[in-house]
Formats: structure tokens, sequence, C-alpha cells
């Protein structure tokens, strides 16, 4: 289960709450700032807004080590569960990769990204950390003791589970779906999730909160 959630509500009796899937491991801390401000624009238009720590993310008490993606997958779900008329799951990133399990009216994924992508940029930040280090190291060792023992990579210590489970995750597919990337055809704005740091780009959060919105009434909701 999760132990944190952000809500932001609007004024009157929401049209539907929109429960949104962050991103997974830093990525998560990158986006947070544009997703709240996301959220409060949602709240403008009518919807409620709920952001969730998954277990093991931000200020959840559970030691990340002890989670896979089958425990975030029920933790989604449970949040969903719980939430009283219609529901739209919005992702972003490898949140796509455990939003599908929730009864919800339709599925939002922003840049949706495979967990073999989101490994293989772990494992290349941990290799170039050795290297600085002078540890000779590389994606294949790694990935051979990630078989026995956990592993850290960049700052997340991962359980042989959670590897293998990324190693081969897709988004799963879900109905109704709006699955859309960033730039000209897109969300116009920063893929947040590239930067060193956490920002945030309101004209990005805008951007999203206004194709939730827009996508909705496909959803029967208006």
């Amino acid at each position: 289960m999760t132990e944190h959630q952000l809500r932001i509500a609007p004024a009157r009796t929401p049209r539907a709450t929109v429960l949104i899937v962050p991103p997974l491991f830093e990525e998560a801390n990158r986006t947070r700032r544009t997703l709240v401000i996301a959220m409060r624009a949602l709240a403008e238009d009518g919807f409620a807004a709920l952001l969730p720590d998954l277990p093991g993310q931000n200020e959840s008490l559970v030691p990340l080590v002890d989670v896979d993606l089958a425990r975030w997958r029920d933790a989604v779900a449970e949040v969903a569960a719980g939430i009283e008329g219609p529901v739209i799951v919005a992702s972003v990133r490898g949140g796509a990769l455990v939003d599908d399990q929730p009864k919800a009216a339709g599925w939002w994924r922003l840049a949706p990204v495979g967990g073999s992508s989101l490994l293989r940029t772990l494992m290349r930040a941990r290799v170039s950390a050795d290297r600085e280090a002078g540890i000779d190291s590389t994606i294949e060792i790694l990935h051979e003791r990630a078989r026995t023992a956990p592993l850290l990579l960049a700052g997340n210590m991962l359980s042989p589970a959670m590897i293998e489970q990324l190693a081969a995750a897709e988004a799963r597919p879900v109905e109704p779906l709006r699955s859309i990337g960033m730039g000209a055809d897109g969300i116009a704005g920063t893929p947040l999730w590239l930067r060193a740091e956490p920002g945030e780009d309101a004209a990005m959060a805008a951007a999203i909160a206004a194709d939730i919105a827009a996508w909705s009434k496909t959803c029967g909701i208006n």
C-alpha cells in the first residue's frame, strides 16, 4: 500500500479524479513540482487530482529494496479502489509499467518507457560511478551480480526481483487509452526526467492538464 497521498480537489464535487502515477526512481523527483502544478490546473477545471507516493519512493517508509513492480501495481490498484466516482489514471514515463490494474474510466500516458530502458540508464550510471572510483565493472557484470543479491544503482537499492521484472517490463495494454509523447505532436515542454536536478515547467503542466481534461470527454466525463 502507499502511505502518503497528495490530493488537490476542486471547490465543487469533482467531475472525476485523476490518479497520477509518477515516473519511477529519481525521475519522480525531477518531475514532481510540474505534476503538482498540473494537479492545481486540473482542480481549477473541476477535477480532483491524486498523487500517491509508491512504496519505497519519496516519503514512503518502506525500504525500496523490499519493493518490486508487482507491489507497485498492487499499490496503485489499492489507491484507485479507495476513490469515489470516475477515475482517470494518468501515468508518466515508467509509471505506465504499473498503472494497468485499477478499474478506471480511462488511461492517459505521457512518454511511456519500457523497463529495460530505465534499467539500462541506471546500470550505465553505476558503471560510470564505478569507473570514477577506479572499479572495473560492466553492465554484464552488474546483471550477473543482481541475480543473487540487491544492487545499488544510482542511489537505488534494487532487489533481484525488481531488476528481473524491470528487464522484461513493458506497459500493458489498457482501454480506453491516450498515449502521448513530448514535442511538436505531443505535450510541449522540457523532458524534465533528463535533467540532473528537479525543476518545473509551468507551460508543460498546463498542457498536461488541458490534454487530460479534453481527452476525458471521450471517456464520457464532461
